[in-house]
């Protein structure tokens, strides 16, 4: 998530702050000397302000991660309307209270998470008005973190989530499906949308409550992340105080990665389930409106929403008798159904009348899924493709579509690709026996359940006209 976000029209879009400043101080600049002496009054403090805030960027631009880390901790350490990263304590308060919670996820030294954090907390009435109502707490690393509360999609960089006062979860607020690109996921009116959904839903208090226990995580073996066999010894419960903050924090997806290797490790190879986490509703056909909880804003043709006869405009309400709050709530849903597939019984609000549904789903389904842009994937790279990135295709010369080697890790462990005779460029012919991949999740889904038990798999690669072979195998 390179650069900013910010808030244009709704949806959160990204562009490069300092750049935006500069650009706009420029413009001032010219005004100024152009205008009249009434014009320079009126211009001169602004120019005053965002010339100051420029500097501060720009300062902030050039601190190092941990200095960037310790500035955002005392930044709200005094900020009096969030709990800093105490959930029991936000959970007394709310008892307290009898108001909900928010809580934030952030790893803290993701710079990128604290840009779109603040776009959507800090700087927009509309969630400060609704944040009132709530008491907020910043989660900021996973250490300690009760896994049997918090299960997110830990390839997120920001995730949200509302708890009743006694500590049941609400509903969830966060979606993802490309590496940079936000605009169709998220938006401040999104977030404000789900915070308001999560303010009715426990307004309602017992009338919704068992409605809301699907909501609830299963327990897992393991309550915290660095009780995780892949974590364990790594990492301690509290992140450190202090030079070594930064490496003592444990990342969101490195989270994800250990309790996928434990389901790797427990069934002897890596299942569907496993693999293709928190399905986006766009792989069964659902396009939703990211500045509304769950509005349909297109269904896809021959899809199963399309034959659960899903349509535009179209509020989907409750899946699985679970109500809905935002789009992260379906994933929350797809993540409960199996890779054979099976039948959801969803209730649409069609222009003011109740309309009951049924989502079917059929045995794959969850591979129509797309896991390229998910961190946790670099680590499946290592493993499976040897280091290799493979870049989404290309139109070739000769009409087809083919995917191409866009990048070849050069040290160890990420270098047997690179050692196999791989480079970046090559354009692959052939891999694992198949010449029709598309996508590099494909790739990736096909050597697991074809090679996964370590029998060598062999790579064509087209360079300079000529055909070349190398040989690899899945870790």
């Amino acid at each position: 998530m390179p650069g900013c976000v910010e808030d244009f029209g709704g949806a959160v879009v990204h562009n490069q702050r300092p750049c935006f400043i500069v650009s706009i101080l420029w413009g001032l600049f010219l005004l100024f000397f152009r205008g009249d002496g009434k014009v320079r009054n009126l211009l001169f403090p602004v120019i005053l302000i965002l010339f100051g805030s420029s500097i501060q960027l720009f300062g902030a631009e050039g601190m190092t991660r941990e200095q960037k880390v310790r500035a955002d901790q005392e930044r709200f350490a005094k900020d009096q309307t969030w709990i800093y990263n105490d959930f029991n304590a936000a959970l007394q308060e709310a008892k307290r209270s009898g108001k909900p919670i928010l809580a934030v996820m952030r790893c803290l030294p993701c710079e990128e998470c604290v840009k779109l954090d603040d776009a959507l907390l800090d700087s927009h009435p509309k969630i400060q008005a609704l944040r009132k109502d709530f008491v907020s707490v910043r989660i900021v690393s996973n250490n300690g973190l009760d896994l049997n509360r918090f299960r997110i999609d830990t390839d997120q960089s920001f995730s949200a989530l509302m708890f009743n006062s006694d500590g049941k979860l609400l509903g969830r607020y966060g979606t993802r499906s490309h590496r940079t690109q936000w605009e169709d996921d998220v938006s401040v009116d999104g977030l404000a949308a789900a915070l308001q959904g999560a303010l009715e839903l426990h307004r309602a208090g017992d009338q919704v409550s068992s409605s809301l226990d699907g909501k609830q995580p299963k327990p897992m073996d393991f309550q915290t992340p660095e009780q995780l066999p892949g974590l364990k010894g790594k990492y301690s419960s509290k992140l450190d105080a202090g030079p070594n903050i930064v490496k003592s924090c444990i990342h969101c997806h490195q989270v994800g990665e250990a309790i996928r290797d434990v389901a790797w490790q427990k069934g002897g190879k890596l299942s569907e389930e496993a693999l293709f986490v928190y399905p986006h509703p766009k792989v069964v056909g659902l396009i939703i409106d990211p500045r509304t909880k769950t509005t349909v804003r297109r269904v896809i043709a021959v899809s199963a929403a399309a034959k659960m006869g899903a349509l535009p405009g179209d509020e989907i309400i409750e899946m699985a008798g679970q109500p809905l709050i935002s789009m992260a709530d379906i994933q929350w849903v797809l993540q409960a159904v199996p890779a054979a597939g099976g039948e959801v019984k969803a209730k649409i609000k069609r222009r003011g009348e109740l309309v009951d549904a049924s989502l079917v789903l059929q045995p794959g389904w969850r591979s129509k899924d797309d896991i390229s842009w998910r961190a946790s994937t670099w680590e499946l790279r290592r493993r499976v493709l040897g280091g290799m990135l493979l870049k989404n295709p290309e139109q070739g010369a000769d009409n087809q579509k083919v995917l191409e080697v866009g990048h070849v890790g050069q040290y160890a462990p990420h270098d047997r690709a690179r050692q196999a005779g791989i480079k970046a460029g090559d354009r692959i012919v052939s891999i694992g026996g198949r010449t029709d991949f598309t996508r590099e999740t494909d790739v990736m889904w096909h050597l697991l359940q074809t090679f996964g038990d370590g029998k060598p798999y062999v790579v064509e690669v087209s360079r300079g006209g000529d055909i070349l072979k190398m040989q690899l195998t899945v870790q």
